[in-house]
């Protein structure tokens, strides 16, 4: 909705890009000038052409009056050129630089903003929004020039004769009320416009981003629907604005014309009468068709405006969102350390009246692999958020290396630790690119060797271009488990002091997740890590596991230890087999893929051995499509 400032803040916005780029819109004025100048004369070469060489029957004079008309002529032209190439040029770069500032500070912008502003959105005002701002730019050395052609021709006009020019100008009052008029009742439906625009980008972004569930699920016709509606909001408000300038510009167009009947009507009497020259009514004629196109721009000039401060409105409100996760006046540089994590009475449940976590402690140290496991929506991922400083806490601390992550440069944090996350993403670019993304530099040798350790190796040389295929969008040529080792991949050359694999493996076809466990293992040998897992083959992986339920750690220990010693350690093992292939496994079978699980297993999972700290017969558990 337009806010309440009017448009101030748009306007604000505006004048402050044009300031940075003052110099150069100062040249393009100049220019603007000197093309007033040599147009205006026209006018004035014309008159002398009528008077000293027709009306003298003085050829010479004649000769070189439209000589000096054709040279003017010329100079207008080359100034036009020049006028709109500077004008332009200058537009450009306020859009340019506006797009960088306002990519920079997205990135910026905490994770809660993203979470809670559409990407259809944010694309509209980095694009749309910044077209119309560069669109009025382009205008502000034409409109000062236009200007200054009005107020140069008016003081000529009222040389010649004050009563005429009071004729033909005698308009522009009712003009300049119509126009503000115009102004008034065009910016909300323009501010209308750009909003249900972006909110039709939305809808466009995310069809074609969730293209994969839009076909999975038949909902092709529901996603139609929603086109349909945002692209009715964006037709109502257009007509709106439609209606609107065709009530004002008919009237916008037909003032300045008035003043040219008044001048036929009254000059011809006057040149008839003897008291005015030929000249004279034909310079103002000239003058007067010269005025109408400025005064008519007058309506697309206000129109332009106001799609301008619509516009920067939108992007201003971007750009004056404060990020609520930056780094402190005076951060601490990232300590000496192994990866050290320590939380400390930890609460925080992103805005919610009921934390994810509360009163949440843990301890990794240096060096030491831990499994976080627990039942979904119990704040296992919202742990791996936290030491980056995804989001900060709302109570207690998060500290790496003894140091408040509050207090650290959020650059130095951020690469001190990797994260490989459920759902991954790749970029449309070559495998190598997407491994080396941290580090572009790195050398193939490095690439190469992260890749091996990722278990990707095999399957990339294997591709027809090996690490120069260009894989598609969000990587979707590849598989899910492809797509995880990439990322893995990716993680590892970034040799991070910290390694959080939140649910890395869930891609993985259990049957083939042995082939990447002994990788994990050497990744994981020696560098502090936080495992986000379900199956127990990848929990065991861990020195430690930590169960989390209700905010809180309830139970830690080794896998097996917790096998016999917490029920609800196994129910929420069972629980998750329940959601894969229930193929029963047990602790034994970790290191026998080969192994089947006893019928112990299947009371498990019906939820039978669960009572009290007794482990179920044979302490086996269930691991989906394992065998």
């Amino acid at each position: 909705m337009p806010d309440s400032t009017g448009g101030r803040s748009g306007w604000s916005l505006i004048l402050r890009e044009a300031r940075r780029r003052r110099r150069g819109i100062a040249i393009g004025v100049a220019v603007g000038l000197a093309w007033t100048a040599a147009k205006v004369s026209t006018g004035l070469i014309v008159q002398r052409a009528i008077d000293r060489g027709i009306e003298r029957d003085d050829m010479a004079a004649l000769r070189r009056w439209a000589i000096t008309l054709g040279c003017v002529a010329l100079a207008s032209a080359l100034f036009t050129g020049l006028r709109r190439y500077i004008a332009f040029r200058e537009a450009r770069a306020v859009e340019a630089n506006l797009r960088d500032q306002l990519f920079a500070h997205m990135q910026r912008l905490h994770f809660a903003y993203h979470d809670a502003v559409q990407t259809g959105q944010l694309m509209s005002r980095a694009n749309t929004d910044l077209q119309q701002i560069q669109a009025f730019v382009v205008m502000i050395p034409l409109t000062i020039s236009n200007g200054m052609t009005v107020l140069a021709v008016t003081v000529i006009l009222a040389t010649i004769d004050p009563l005429l020019t009071l004729l033909a100008l005698g308009s522009l009052p009712f003009l300049n009320v119509l126009a503000t008029r115009f102004s008034r009742r065009l910016h909300p439906h323009v501010m209308g416009i750009q909003r249900e625009s972006a909110e039709l980008a939305a809808v466009v972004e995310e069809s074609v981003a969730g293209v994969r569930v839009v076909k999975g699920l038949g909902a092709e016709a529901v996603q139609a629907q929603r086109l349909s509606s945002e692209a009715d909001d964006v037709y109502r408000e257009s007509m709106a604005a439609a209606m609107t300038r065709a009530r004002y510009l008919p009237g916008l167009e037909l003032l300045p014309n008035i003043g040219l009947i008044a001048v036929l009507g009254y000059g011809g009497h006057q040149v008839l009468a003897g008291s005015l020259s030929l000249g004279s009514l034909v310079a103002f004629n000239v003058y007067i068709a010269m005025l109408v196109w400025p005064l008519r721009m007058l309506g697309m000039i206000v129109a332009q405006s106001q799609r301008a401060s619509a516009s920067a409105e939108r992007v201003d409100e971007v750009l004056t969102t404060e990020p609520e996760v930056r780094d402190t006046a005076r951060p601490h540089a990232l300590p000496a350390g192994g990866g050290e994590v320590r939380f400390t009475g930890v609460r925080f449940g992103y805005g919610r009246r009921d934390p994810v976590l509360d009163e949440f402690d843990l301890t990794v140290a240096a060096g030491e692999s831990v499994a976080l496991v627990g039942p979904t929506g119990t704040g296992k991922t919202t742990v791996a958020r936290l030491i980056p400083r995804f989001y900060d806490v709302e109570a207690g601390s998060v500290a790496l290396d003894g140091a408040d992550v509050r207090d650290l440069r959020l650059r130095d944090l951020r690469r001190a630790i990797g994260i490989v996350f459920e759902d991954t993403f790749l970029f449309s670019d070559t495998i190598a690119a997407n491994i080396a993304f941290a580090d572009p530099s790195a050398p193939f040798e490095a690439i190469e060797r992260a890749a091996r350790l990722a278990g990707a190796h095999e399957f990339v040389s294997a591709l027809p271009e090996g690490y120069a295929t260009r894989i598609g969008e969000r990587g979707y040529s590849l598989s899910g488990g492809q797509r995880q080792r990439i990322a893995i991949a990716r993680a590892i050359l970034a040799d991070p002091r910290v390694l959080i694999l939140d649910d890395a493996t869930s891609a993985v076809d259990p049957s083939k997740e042995h082939e990447i466990r002994d990788a994990l293992t050497e990744v994981m040998r020696g560098r502090t890590t936080i495992v986000i897992a379900h199956r127990p083959a990848t929990i065991a992986l861990a020195d430690r596991v930590v169960l989390i339920d209700g905010g809180r750690v309830v139970a830690e220990g080794t896998h097996q230890s917790l096998l016999g010693s917490s029920a609800r350690y196994r129910q929420v093992l069972a629980s998750a087999a329940r959601r894969e292939a229930p193929v029963a496994v047990g602790p034994d079978d970790l290191d026998d893929p080969a192994r089947e699980g006893a019928p112990a297993a299947d009371r498990l999972l019906d939820g039978d051995s669960t009572d009290g700290d007794r482990a179920p017969a044979g302490g086996r558990i269930t691991q989906g499509g394992r065998r």
